[in-house]
């Protein structure tokens, strides 16, 4: 009887790692709810652009936002400038990834196809996205943004 005890409680101090390993998933689980959350923030920010809605568009960014394309290095200010010279017509984001590299950061990769002009440029096309959200006083903000034509 003894014997058994002891194979009982090996067993039991064997297998415990495991079962308490199975609260893992919770944590996916609310990361996929936190990359939605992102996701839902970043097609804000489009929507927000898309209607020329300056003030909904800041509001989403950090003050230090940084905007990085093949023209140049976009401050928050620069961003809403070009905003207003841009028609941005329709657009659809596809292969949308999330990781948070630090709970307070988000890292989200995408593809957006756009119809766009800008300046009176045609500025249609696929484009390989990146952004990074960051959590500061309790809200998910901006700061950083870059994007480079698909070839």
């Amino acid at each position: 009887m003894k014997k058994q005890f002891i194979l009982c409680c090996i067993a039991f101090v064997t297998i415990a790692p495991v079962c308490f390993g199975q609260a893992s998933p919770a944590k996916s689980g609310k990361s996929a709810a936190n990359g939605t959350t992102i996701t839902d923030l970043e097609k804000s920010a489009w929507e927000a652009y898309k209607n020329k809605q300056a003030d909904a568009f800041k509001a989403l960014m950090s003050k230090d936002y940084v905007g990085v394309y093949a023209d140049g290095v976009k401050s928050l200010d620069a961003e809403l400038a070009d905003m207003a010279k841009t028609d941005l017509r329709d657009y659809s984001l596809a292969d949308v990834k999330v990781v948070f590299p630090h709970p307070k950061v988000a890292v989200m990769t995408y593809k957006a196809t756009i119809q766009a002009t800008s300046d009176g440029k045609d500025m249609s096309g696929t484009y390989n996205s990146g952004s990074v959200w960051m959590r500061e006083g309790g809200k998910w903000l901006g700061v950083f943004h870059t994007e480079t034509k698909a070839e």
